[in-house]
């Protein structure tokens, strides 16, 4: 029975109540309240300083502002660059084409043109400055190339207006209830370490089925691609982030490499129970065993980067005496009575994987625990992960900005259409805006149905009320309910598109300036160009060069396969990244554009996870095989001449061949190179063997035993992916090979 204290009172029923609201809507409405602030704020500024046109400072607010303080600085970091870039250009482009209007239309487009191919091209806050530049130059340029003598003077006020937009925008969300990323990075990195540690712990204990592992891997995608973006937006919020920003940078590769090697882990030890290999799986399972309890403090779970101090240490206790424990298991393996055919090479596979992924989780685990601190040796760290859209998919968004322009520009000469200027110049917008949406045909229409919307909002404000008030106070109340129609929208994702449109729309068709023309026919000319060129850009999108199609994803398919390629053949350092933060970061980077591109085709993102995997297990295996080989005595046994040696280059080729088109026959070629080099590298494992009988055993000869064993582990375990049942070359295994398990001891 409860008693009267543990009742709960209206009061605190409505306490808990607001208190939830302002944990989800009050936030939106936090924000809605920052932007209609900033536009106002940016609006009475351009007004007072008498700039020709204050709505463009207005305008610029929305396209700029966002929740958090630190993608609003980012944003408008990238933007005044662009703009920057674009009024430069536009310059040159009016100096040399204004007597010439075609030519000038057609040296514009290709510019724009070049800038949305670099917006399509780089997916984080530096496309905004391609879009920009593209934009702008088209802004600036477009008007002003019917006034060449004013051309320069339009510019800079023009660049003032969009200068004030970005400030008054950055002062607000920085002033002004601030939300920092930095805030949900320090949430994110906690989550995904505890996250990790779990489906660890899960997995080896075999609480985790085959669906599992595919969505929580696709959820690790996400999260690190998520995590660069926010990353990147937090280091222009304060010295804090950009303090731990190589560490961050370093706890993102990280995971990457820890998530990789576990997955690898757990796909053999499948593998060697779906072969019946008890007698290794019962000498690595203690291990499994061991190493849960060392993942958490005291049997606690990891919460603040200080609790990883000690999962470090521990991890770093156990990881040095792993080597001699597995070479005890192995002698006693090997010399056991009742199984003279111990397979051996499964042991080591599995034994070699476990070690790495230690050594992989340790590092991960020192780096989190480093974030505790302002300053840290493990900040030095250079490499980054890099998104990069594909560059064909990039090529054709710029082409068809181009053509767009080139069409609407050569209607707007032809026609001498008194709005030609905004119908050509949105275009621009649109077009590159657009093209880095998933579905940039939605995309475009949505801002037009947005856009009609404004139009007849925009009507009754500026012939039904501007009239009638007079005063910037009552301006602001009575563009309030108009402009937080639009915001709403904007906050929600089924919405964003119309939101965007209606947004700045509005402000371009109904914003306010110093001295109004009332003219309903330039209104609704300008208004018929807007929505116009959207609908153009919608269907550009749709029928020329169309991105969201099986084309295109066919093309990011064969790329994230060709990751594979890069193993086998890149570089194993350049100048700034490594070979495996490459490979790393571009298949997730190309395994996260698929996965936008199929939101309605859950088939094909399982088919595409299962693609990631086998080029992850493949790709980290040639890149560990190429470390070992790299790290070799200089001797003739390992001399690149050798016929081991000439082998392993073998199967690289027929790896490479494999994920670059794969096929049956190819599957049976890389196979047959595959036992191949195995059988090689088992040849010279035994002259080693008998060398060291005949010679005696010292440290040296010991090493290159062992590195010869990790070699023969990473060939293993490569023959064991490409036999995998449930990997995408399973199906090109069952119809085209005559081996029937994945067994390859």
């Amino acid at each position: 029975m409860s008693t009267p204290t543990s009742r709960a009172t209206p009061t605190s029923l409505w306490l808990a109540v607001l208190a939830d609201w302002a944990r989800t809507d009050g936030l939106t409405w936090i924000y809605m309240a920052k932007a209609l602030l900033a536009a106002f704020l940016a609006l009475g500024i351009a007004m007072k300083l008498e700039l020709p046109q204050p709505r463009t400072a207005m305008t610029t607010v929305f396209i700029v502002m966002q929740p958090q303080s630190g993608m609003v600085f980012a944003k408008s970091f990238y933007r005044i660059c662009g703009t920057l870039v674009g009024l430069v250009v536009m310059m040159v482009l009016i100096a040399l084409f204004a007597q010439q209007p075609e030519l000038f239309i057609v040296a514009t487009a290709l510019w724009v043109g070049i800038c949305t191919a670099g917006a399509a091209r780089n997916r984080n806050f530096r496309s905004y400055g391609f879009v920009l530049a593209g934009y702008t130059a088209a802004l600036i340029g477009i008007p002003a190339s019917q006034h060449p003598d004013a051309a320069w003077l339009s510019a800079l006020t023009r660049v003032a207006e969009v200068t004030l937009g970005i400030v008054c925008s950055g002062a607000v969300s920085a002033l002004v209830f601030p939300r920092h990323a930095g805030q949900q990075m320090r949430t994110t990195v906690r989550a995904r370490f505890s996250g990790f540690v779990d489906y660890v712990s899960a997995s080896l204990s075999g609480r985790v089925d085959r669906a599992g592992i595919e969505a929580t891997n696709a959820r690790f995608v996400a999260d690190i691609v998520g995590f660069e973006a926010a990353r990147s937006a937090a280091l222009f919020e304060g010295p804090e982030t950009r303090r731990r920003k190589g560490r961050l940078a370093r706890l993102n590769g990280e995971f990457m490499t820890a998530s990789t090697r576990f997955h690898a882990l757990h796909q053999l030890m499948n593998r060697l129970h779906a072969a019946g290999a008890s007698a290794a799986i019962a000498a690595l399972e203690p291990y499994f065993h061991e190493l849960s309890p060392l993942l958490s403090k005291s049997g606690e779970p990891v919460l603040t980067a200080a609790d990883a101090v000690t999962v470090a240490a521990q991890l770093d206790t156990w990881k040095t005496e792993l080597p001699r424990r597995i070479r005890a298991t192995r002698a006693a393996l090997e010399a056991d009575p009742a199984d003279p055919a111990a397979p051996l090479l499964d042991f080591d596979t599995g034994a070699e994987l476990l070690y790495r992924f230690v050594d992989d989780m340790h590092a991960y685990a020192a780096t989190y625990a480093s974030l505790a601190v302002d300053t840290h040796e493990r900040e030095r760290w250079i490499e980054r992960y890099q998104p990069k859209t594909n560059a064909i998919a990039a090529g054709v968004a710029g082409l068809r900005a181009t053509i767009v322009m080139i069409v609407l520009g050569a209607f707007w000469i032809a026609t001498a259409w008194p709005s030609g200027t905004t119908l050509t110049l949105d275009a621009a917008a649109v077009c590159a805006l657009a093209s880095s949406s998933p579905n940039p045909t939605r995309t475009a229409f949505q801002m037009a149905g947005g856009t009609l919307l404004a139009t007849l909002t925009g009507m009754i404000v500026t012939f039904g009320v501007y009239p009638h008030i007079d005063g910037f106070a009552l301006l602001c109340v009575v563009l309030a309910p108009a402009l937080l129609l639009g915001i709403w929208m904007t906050t929600r994702p089924a919405l964003t598109g119309y939101g965007v449109g209606y947004c700045i729309f509005f402000c371009f068709l109904a914003g306010p300036d110093n001295f109004m023309l009332y003219n309903p026919t330039s209104f609704m000319n300008d208004a018929l160009a807007l929505v116009l060129s959207m609908l153009v850009s919608s269907i550009a999108f749709a029928v020329l060069l169309p991105p969201a199609t099986p084309w295109l994803r066919e093309r990011l398919l064969t790329d994230l396969r060709r990751q594979v390629v890069l193993a086998c053949k890149g570089r194993l350092g350049g100048k700034l990244l490594s070979l495996r933060t490459r490979f790393e970061s571009g298949a997730r980077d190309m395994m996260f554009q698929i996965d936008a591109l199929s939101a309605d085709a859950p088939a094909l993102k399982r088919d595409t996870l299962r693609w990631l995997f086998a080029v992850l297990e493949t790709g980290n295996a040639l890149i560990d095989l190429r470390g070992e080989l790299a790290s070799l005595p200089n001797d003739p046994r390992y001399a690149k001449h050798a016929p081991w040696r000439t082998q392993l280059r073998a199967m690289r080729d027929a790896l490479a061949a494999l994920f670059d088109t794969p096929d049956a026959a190819r599957l049976n070629d890389a196979l047959q190179a595959t036992r191949d080099a195995i059988d090689a590298a088992q040849a010279l494992l035994a002259s080693l063997l008998t060398n060291s009988t005949a010679q005696g055993t010292d440290a040296r000869s010991r090493d290159e035993r062992h590195r010869v064993q990790r070699i023969l582990s990473h060939l293993h375990f490569i023959r064991t992916a490409l036999l995998d049942p449930q990997s995408p070359l399973g199906a090109l295994a069952a119809r085209g090979t005559s081996e029937g398990v994945v067994h390859a001891s």
